[in-house]
Order: C-alpha cells, then sequence, then structure tokens
C-alpha cells in the first residue's frame, strides 16, 4: 500500500539521536572567499611607509618577510628563511632563503633580492620603522644619508652590514647583539618587497583596489599556497555601524573589524574583546625655545592632571607606557593629583626659569575633531588653569592628525601605539634620540645607553630590569601622561572562519585564515545520501 510504503520511508529517515545535516557539500567545497568590513580610510599598502594597525594585518597577505607571526603565541615562525645561524659573539646572523621562494610574477626571492628590498627601505626617508635595524653595522649613517640616485643609493650601501653571499644565503653583521632581532623581522617594514609594483611576495595579491573595496586574490606561486586555504578575501570599508551590522546579521559579511550597532546584533556571542599590547597617550613635543622643554614645568602639569577624570572612559586605564606583561618588573606610573603640589611645582620652575609668577602661559594643544579628544582638551584646560597656563587647541581631521604630528608646530600630541613586536623595545624605541618613530624629539643620553646596554643582554629578567629602568627615566621626566592601553573589538564567528584568534597585537596571519563548513543542527533527522 502507498500509506505504507510511505511511513516506511519517512521512519527510515528518523534516529533517537540528534545528527548533523549538511547544507550544500558542493557549496561549502568552493565557498572560499572571506569578506570583511574595515573602518574607511585611504590604505598604504607600501610595506616600507605604512603605519596603521589595519593595513599591517593586510600587509601579513600581501608581503612576507624572513619571519612571520604565529597567529595564536605571536613567536617568529620561518617565512622566507627556513633557517638561521648566530655566531658566538651573537654579532653576525646568516639566514638560508628557500629554494621555492618566488615572487607573484614568477621571479626568485633571492637573498639579494631581500637585501635590495631593505636598502631600499633604509633609503626612503618616509619608512618610519627603519631606524630598528639601526643594530645592523652602518645602517644608521646610510638611513640618514642623502641620495640622487639609485646608483648613488648602492655605492653608499657597500658599507650596510646587510650582505647577499649567494642567492639563498643572507648575512647580517650587527654593532651589538640583538635578541629581539627574529621577532623584529616579522614586521612587514622588512618583508621582501620587489623594484616593481604590483608584484607581492605572500601568500596573496591585489586583483583589484578602487578605494573603498580591496580584493585579495591568491597567490599560487607563494611558497606555502598548498595551505592557504582562502581562494580570495575581499575588505570592504564602512563607517556606517548600523549597515555593518544588517550585512553581518544576514550572513553576507564574515568579519567586521569594528564600528558595529552592538544592540543590534544578533548573535553577541561572536563579539571577540581583548585588550592590546598598545598605550594611548599624550606627549610633549620637543620644539625650539618652548618652555614645555624643561621637565620641570612638565611635571607640575602632570601632578594637577584630574587622572581619574582622564581616564574616565577607559576600559583598560594605563599609568605607564607600556602594557603589563609577564616577568616586566613595576615602574612607578601616574595616579595621583594634588593641585596644591602643583602649584608649588609651578611656582618653583618659574622662579628658576626667570619667569614672573602671574605670566600667563600658553600650551598649544593638537587635537583632532572627535568628541573624546575635546573632552580631553576641556579636562586639561580646566585643571592647568589653576597654574596659570592657557590650552589653546589648534584642530586637524582624524584622517590627517597623524601625519600632520611630524610638522605641526604644538606642543601636546596624543597618540596610540600598539607594540609592532612582543618585546617593551617596540614602545621604548618610540624615545630613543635616534629612532624615526621620535614624534617626541626627546633624547635622553641615559635612556639611550640602557636600551644599548640592553641589547647586549640575552637573559629575558635582565632585559625587562634595563627597560624598566629606561622607562622609569622617560616617567619622571614628565614626556608622557598614559591614558588607556587600547582594546580591540572585532565581530567573527570563530566556529565559521578557522585561524582566528584574539591577541596581544591584534594581527591575525591572513594566510591561516579559512572557512569552516557550515553545519546546522537539526533534531531527530538523518539525512541520507
Amino acid at each position: 500500500m502507498l500509506i505504507k510504503k510511505l511511513l516506511i520511508c519517512f521512519f527510515a529517515f528518523l534516529s533517537i539521536n540528534s545528527v548533523i545535516f549538511a547544507e550544500n557539500n558542493d557549496a561549502d567545497e568552493t565557498a572560499k572567499v572571506l569578506n570583511i568590513i574595515d573602518f574607511a580610510h585611504s590604505y598604504n599598502l607600501d610595506p616600507h611607509t605604512s603605519v596603521y594597525n589595519s593595513e599591517a594585518e593586510i600587509l601579513t597577505g600581501l608581503f612576507e618577510g624572513l619571519y612571520s607571526y604565529d597567529p595564536v603565541s605571536l613567536e617568529p615562525v620561518p617565512a622566507l628563511a627556513k633557517e638561521y645561524k648566530i655566531s658566538r659573539n651573537k654579532l653576525r646572523w646568516t639566514f638560508t632563503i628557500r629554494e621555492n621562494a618566488l615572487f607573484s610574477d614568477g621571479s626568485p626571492i633571492t637573498a639579494k633580492a631581500i637585501r635590495d628590498s631593505w636598502i631600499a627601505m633604509l633609503a626612503n626617508p618616509n619608512a618610519s620603522f627603519s631606524s630598528l635595524l639601526d643594530c645592523v653595522t652602518g645602517v644608521e649613517a646610510f638611513r640618514k644619508g642623502k641620495y640622487s640616485n639609485e646608483k648613488d643609493i648602492e655605492e653608499k650601501a657597500k658599507n650596510v652590514g646587510i650582505i647577499a653571499k649567494n642567492d639563498r644565503t643572507l648575512v647580517l653583521t650587527l654593532t651589538k647583539p640583538a635578541a629581539h632581532l627574529r621577532s623584529l623581522l616579522c614586521h612587514h617594514a622588512f618583508s621582501a618587497k620587489a623594484k616593481k609594483d604590483g608584484v607581492f611576495s605572500g601568500a596573496f595579491v591585489i586583483e583589484s583596489y578602487d578605494g573603498k573595496k580591496l580584493v585579495l586574490k591568491k597567490n599560487d606561486k607563494y611558497w606555502d599556497s598548498k595551505n592557504v586555504a582562502l581562494d580570495s578575501i575581499i575588505v570592504n570599508q564602512s563607517e556606517n555601524p548600523d549597515e555593518n551590522t544588517y550585512f553581518y546579521n544576514m550572513g553576507k559579511t564574515d568579519w567586521v573589524t569594528g564600528n558595529i550597532t552592538v544592540n543590534k546584533l544578533i548573535n553577541q556571542r561572536n563579539i571577540n574583546i581583548s585588550a592590546e599590547f598598545g598605550t594611548q597617550f599624550l606627549f610633549f613635543k620637543n620644539r625650539e625655545n618652548s618652555i614645555w622643554n624643561n621637565p620641570e614645568f612638565r611635571i607640575a602639569l602632570l601632578t594637577a592632571v584630574p587622572w581619574n577624570q582622564l581616564r574616565g572612559k577607559s576600559i583598560v586605564p594605563a599609568s605607564t607606557l607600556i602594557y603589563p606583561i609577564s616577568q616586566y618588573p613595576e615602574v612607578e606610573g601616574f595616579s595621583d593629583t594634588d593641585v596644591d603640589e602643583a602649584i608649588e611645582l609651578m611656582k618653583q620652575a618659574r622662579i628658576n626659569a626667570n619667569i614672573p609668577l602671574d605670566k600667563e602661559l600658553q600650551l598649544l594643544f593638537a587635537i583632532d575633531d572627535s568628541d573624546y579628544m575635546k573632552e580631553q582638551y576641556e579636562i586639561l584646560s580646566k585643571a592647568w588653569e589653576a597654574l596659570g597656563v592657557k590650552v589653546i587647541p589648534q584642530k586637524t581631521t582624524t584622517n590627517d592628525y597623524l601625519s600632520n604630528i611630524a610638522f605641526w608646530n604644538a606642543d601636546l600630541f596624543a597618540y596610540t601605539w600598539i607594540g609592532d613586536f612582543a618585546d617593551p623595545v617596540a614602545f621604548l624605541e618610540l624615545f630613543r634620540t635616534n629612532s624615526l618613530l621620535n614624534e617626541a624629539k626627546w633624547s635622553n643620553q641615559e635612556f639611550d645607553k640602557i636600551l644599548d646596554d640592553a641589547a647586549f643582554v640575552n637573559d629575558k629578567n635582565e632585559r625587562y630590569k634595563l627597560f624598566a629602568k629606561a622607562e622609569q627615566i622617560l616617567l619622571d621626566d614628565g614626556v608622557i601622561l598614559p591614558v588607556s592601553h587600547p582594546v580591540s573589538m572585532h565581530v567573527i564567528d570563530t566556529a565559521r572562519v578557522g585561524g582566528w584568534t584574539t591577541n596581544a597585537l591584534d594581527l591575525h596571519p591572513l594566510k591561516y585564515l579559512y572557512l569552516k563548513k557550515a553545519q546546522v543542527k537539526v533534531p531527530n533527522l538523518v539525512y541520507k545520501n
């Protein structure tokens, strides 16, 4: 009977246990496109000059150097260098380059190609991270030089301790040991960049970019392409949190890097929040004939700061520069407010500098057009009024703020710095005298000497003690006002996107990402092919 046959077929699909019903196996096998929504800004995808963290994310896919970051631990893992060795005196590092390393146009990535990429970076005055290689013989003198053409660059580069012995052997000679060198070489600035534009050394290439939408395509010439799961990555830029939330709720994007309306998000378990190895702070810029170059005046100001109010909106308040990490000694930061003491300190500073006690002092505060910075200005302006100081705001747009600091003639600036590698020197380098990252133009010989001494120490605890001593000098000189440690927020379903994990640098190397098969649990139903 027809009814009986139908019942038999029906019961054949039943089970007392819930099992998984795969949506469409064929679709899952081809669904290798990852969609990302990032905040809107113009990307600089030159690894030598890029500074934004969101750009660093993309550059992990486009370019690769001797080492790359482990996606979980952030420890350096071999990339273009398959092995290395260090001389007994720690001043000679020899790297062996992979035989199958190719650029995306099929040309070989040789030791000379890497050496040429680094030399080009060092000769570029806009390459902010180049001074991190000052531990290499001749680098500091070379990057400070002026060059008229490529021939001039190549001639003077002969004195730099970056030597391609043959196609597969790259040798670095150092002026001092550098225990952090492998971690440093994970940074995108030290990637292999070809001389020709549009050629890449990483797992992906740029298929198209119109200023709002970036499409990355798998690089089939990449040495480890067989382990790259994604065929392409699409990055759309948007500042509309409601729209971003809608696209995520509808499954039209896999990952939103912030800018989302939380209360409209259907699955709030997909919000990933973590503290970053970074610090948001204000800093004084040393400029000609400014009284704020004098630490006595700076300390007076810092003593009057209402720290609790200044850090009122901080999720993770910061009283020091370096984010607390394991085994790093405690450093005395800023947390106490004492207006009476501040007034006395300012009075003594004026007497020592022969400045009348009733003279109004002006401080130029560089701010952007965000409400947050306007609030910081209001807090400090009110606090320092009791010291006879008038804070004058100088404004620019948020997008233009960082690029203007270098030539902006103001006294106080805001900055957020995320460590480029997991070591305290990534922060302290911001204030070393000859560092290109030293926007404050602050200089202290004792501070510099401690960093030099630390380079000769291999024991982590001893290095950290020296770094803490250097940080204390910086803080005691009143150069910075620590405010908070930034917190990253990403909306991503890690049950759907594999290879992604929260970490202190907020970097998620693109080569490790993959999409898991979509699965839906249907109770009491057995699906049978």
